[in-house]
C-alpha cells in the first residue's frame, strides 16, 4: 500500500482536493474531521483546560473558544497538541490497518510536519496557495477578523518550509478545474 500524505496549510484547498480523490474513489482519512470528533468531549482536555473557559453551553468543548486561547498562547497551543497529535497518530494507524487492502490511500493532516508524523507515509503531497489568496479565503470562510485570520495563519510552519519537505507540489491559485487537472497529473506520478 502507498500511504501519501495530503498535506497544505489552512485554506489552502487540501479539503478540494481531497474531494477531487474521492470523486475518483480513493480514501481519504481527514485528520481536521478526526480532531474535531477528538474535541468533542475529551475529558483530558477539559482536565488540562480546566481553568479556561472552553466549554459551551452542553458542556462540550467549544473548538472556537478553545482556538481563540490556544492561537494566542504557543505554550497552550503546544499543551493542546501533546494530548492531540498522539491520538491522531493512533486513528491514522489504525485507517491503515482497516485497509490495507487498498493499493494508495490518503490522509489530509494539515500539520503533517508540526506533528512530526513523516515518517507514517511514504509520499508527501503539498497544496501551495499564495498567503494573500488563503488570507482571503480564510476571512470569507470562517469569519475570522484580518488580525486572527493572520494569526491563524502565522501558527502554521511556512509553505516554503513545507515544499522543501514535499514529494510533490501542486499549486493551487487558480480554479478548481486548473486544480482538478493538476492532482490528476500528480497522481499518475504517485500510482
Amino acid at each position: 500500500m502507498i500511504r501519501v500524505a495530503l498535506v497544505g496549510n489552512i485554506a489552502s484547498g487540501k479539503s478540494t482536493v481531497e474531494a477531487i480523490l474521492q470523486q475518483f474513489g480513493y480514501l481519504v482519512l481527514d485528520t481536521d474531521k478526526v480532531c474535531h470528533k477528538l474535541l468533542e468531549h475529551n475529558s483530558e482536555i477539559i482536565e488540562a483546560f480546566s481553568s479556561y473557559d472552553i466549554l459551551d453551553g452542553n458542556q462540550n468543548i467549544s473548538r472556537e473558544k478553545l482556538g481563540k486561547i490556544v492561537f494566542s498562547n504557543l505554550k497552550l497551543k503546544t499543551k493542546l497538541e501533546s494530548i492531540l497529535h498522539p491520538q491522531i497518530r493512533k486513528k491514522i494507524l489504525k485507517f491503515f490497518e482497516i485497509n490495507k487492502s487498498q493499493k494508495i490511500v490518503f490522509v489530509a493532516i494539515p500539520l503533517l510536519f508540526e506533528a512530526n508524523m513523516q515518517d507514517l507515509f511514504d509520499k508527501i503531497l503539498f497544496v501551495y496557495t499564495n498567503d494573500e489568496i488563503r488570507l482571503e479565503r480564510l476571512i470569507a470562510r470562517n469569519k475570522y477578523t484580518k488580525e486572527y485570520a493572520q494569526i491563524r495563519l502565522n501558527s502554521q510552519l511556512s509553505q516554503d518550509e513545507k515544499v522543501k519537505k514535499s514529494d510533490y507540489v501542486i499549486y493551487n491559485n487558480s480554479t478548481k478545474g486548473e486544480l482538478k487537472e493538476k492532482v490528476l497529473k500528480v497522481f499518475e506520478q504517485i500510482r
